[in-house]
């Protein structure tokens, strides 16, 4: 062997060895062994305990029963809005795709089979039931430590609904209070749990991320972890599961509930959602149905309205008014404001500055005949896109936000605007709107355009065609400047 083949093959293996030396693991490794419904992280330690309908848990806590009735969690799967999107990313990206939505919209369902894509038809009461009475008190532990993104994300829980015995099937319920001498009544066990008092619980289905490269598109969760209202151990349940007066105590002075303060009503703002499902139990003739969803819409409503807050300030130079200054604050959402789809939600100033006459000098944040929002508007949300840097909206392609800016809890934006130059001696009269709605209008018509064959939007909701979605004016500041300082 000539000595230069010997250099050459010691230098490959040198080569060789260095390359293996700097292989890199991947950064998202996904185990689906544990995780056999993946791109849903659930986890089902599957028995001959089958899952029990709300229905019959009505039984015996009525009460509970009637808040849960009508609530997000109920509707989590008859969705609309969410029933098009899903259809839209079977379409586009695979069949597979939507367990990763149907583990959190119905985990029952996606967990025993029964549900393997986007509609309604065929499916069982507790399919259909979403987030169900069963669901929760189903739930054993979590797995967001082992999760690809080693945080809560995608359903990261485990159910457990019961267990099989040499005597029979067990169902076993889970609460955050020690059970009382005849919970159960015989029908099911019960446990106390720990993790049903803490914010883990819901951070499994409120952590959404991308299926594939687990990049967070909702993180109402971390946005409350790194908050103040975490660092004063107030939870998710603490805001969601109370009523408006009970929230605004909570929020202003991380007050924590009384037992008999917590409520099953999960309200948050997606006040659209409610007003369709109202709409949807008067056409059904469902009129008790009708006024419990009517009322979740207007704690919805109220609950936005209580959000945010508005400064304005005028800001003079050599003397002469040039800017207002307008100070977003978020008082009251223990996440950022807005939360969840960022890149969906629409929250933005609308400005209007009139003279002493009344004559419109300038105006910022308007919609348009087509219910569009005009260029230009102050917005508070995000802007997604997918790895070729263009601009997207559905969240099987976005990848990164080209844009993020929303309020942090407790936190403020401050947004300025140029004023036109008056005559010396008038005043300047400002009036500020911070608006809300669920998604832009195209954007709805597109998802409920897209819904499954077997939802009859004329039949179950009254819809011809996608209405104008509505707005709520969250907070309204009015002011008058002079023009000299």
């Amino acid at each position: 062997m000539s000595k230069r083949f010997v250099v050459l093959a010691i230098l490959l293996f040198v080569f060789s060895a260095v390359g293996t030396a700097f292989a890199r693991s991947p950064v998202f490794e996904v185990d689906h062994d544990l995780y056999p419904f993946y791109p849903s992280l659930l986890k089902w330690n599957k028995s001959p305990a089958e899952f029990t309908p709300p229905e019959t848990c009505k039984g015996c806590h009525p009460q509970q029963y009637e808040e849960w009735t009508g609530s997000m969690h109920a509707l989590a799967f008859k969705d609309p809005v969410y029933q098009g999107e899903l259809n839209k990313g079977i379409k586009e990206v695979g069949p597979e795709i939507a367990r990763q939505c149907e583990g959190c919209h119905t985990p029952a369902g996606v967990v025993t089979g029964e549900v393997t894509g986007a509609g309604h038809e065929g499916l069982s009461s507790m399919a259909m039931a979403g987030v169900s009475c069963d669901i929760c008190h189903s739930i054993s532990g979590t797995t967001h430590w082992q999760t690809p993104s080693h945080e809560p994300e995608n359903g990261s829980m485990i159910l457990t609904p019961g267990y099989g015995t040499t005597e029979g099937t067990k169902l076993v319920k889970r609460g955050p209070f020690t059970p009382s001498e005849n919970c159960g009544m015989g029908f099911h066990e019960c446990e106390e749990s720990s993790l049903h008092l803490r914010a883990e619980l819901c951070a499994s289905c409120h952590q959404v991320y991308h299926y594939d490269r687990h990049f967070p598109l909702e993180s109402s969760y971390l946005e409350w972890k790194h908050g103040p209202y975490a660092q004063n151990t107030v939870l998710c349940q603490d805001c969601h599961m109370v009523d408006i007066d009970t929230f605004k105590k909570v929020a202003d002075d991380f007050y924590h509930p009384k037992r008999e303060e917590y409520h099953h009503y999960f309200n948050g703002a997606n006040f659209l959602l409610y007003h369709l499902a109202a709409e949807a139990a008067r056409k059904a003739g469902d009129e008790k149905l009708a006024e419990n969803i009517q009322h979740k819409y207007e704690m919805a409503v109220e609950r936005l309205q209580a959000a945010a807050a508005l400064e304005l300030s005028p800001v003079y130079r050599d003397g002469r008014l040039a800017e207002l200054k307008v100070r977003v604050k978020n008082i009251r959402a223990g996440h950022n404001l807005p939360t969840s789809l960022t890149n969906i939600r629409q929250m933005w100033l609308e400005i209007t500055a009139k003279d002493a006459d009344g004559n419109v000098l300038m105006t910022s944040g308007t919609l348009d005949e087509n219910g569009q929002i005009v260029e230009n508007t102050r917005m508070f949300n995000s802007e997604g896109m997918g790895n070729d840097f263009h601009f997207a909206i559905d969240p099987w392609v976005v990848t990164s936000f080209s844009r993020h800016d929303t309020i942090p809890p407790r936190g403020f934006k401050d947004v300025y605007y140029g004023l036109p130059a008056l005559e010396e001696g008038q005043d300047i009269a400002i009036e500020a709107r911070l608006r809300y709605r669920q998604a832009d209008q195209k954007v709805a018509e597109a998802l409920l355009s897209a819904v499954p064959e077997d939802i009859d939007l004329e039949k179950t909701y009254g819809l011809t065609e996608v209405p104008e979605l509505p707005v709520v004016d969250m907070v309204t500041e009015k002011a008058r400047f002079a023009q000299s300082e």
